[in-house]
């Protein structure tokens, strides 16, 4: 997995702690998911949360960033494999640029489409 930081995110440090905090409150607990989508929720924790609103509410701490509960609006989330393969360079502009190994690709989808039916 490659992440590197291109524009870094003008947020102080203690505004992305929080803004993380709050998102992580509202990410669906990990013992009712299946093994990998637990494993990419996990992986969305550690590396998307600090921008992303990644449960099934709440807002993105960073607010061009889409939460991952309206991916599937935007297109289905299964073609997002290639991307997340290729490195996604796109995104909001302020996204760092990362590449995720095909066990990671597999979880985080897996994540992604569990969110599709949470409901808000």
């Amino acid at each position: 997995m490659l992440i590197s930081v291109a524009n870094p995110q003008r947020l102080s440090w203690a505004a992305l702690v929080a803004a993380s905090a709050l998102s992580l409150a509202f990410a669906p607990p990990a013992s009712a998911l299946e093994p990998r989508a637990q494993r990419g929720q996990t992986f969305a924790k550690t590396h998307c949360a600090m921008c992303h609103a990644i449960g099934p509410r709440g807002a993105s701490p960073l607010k061009i960033a889409p939460p991952f509960r309206t991916l599937h609006e935007r297109y289905p989330v299964e073609t997002l494999a290639e991307a997340f393969a290729e490195g996604i360079q796109t995104g909001h502009p302020s996204m760092p640029q990362f590449r995720l190994d095909s066990a990671e690709i597999t979880d985080l989808i897996a994540y992604l489409k569990s969110l599709e039916s949470a409901g808000p």
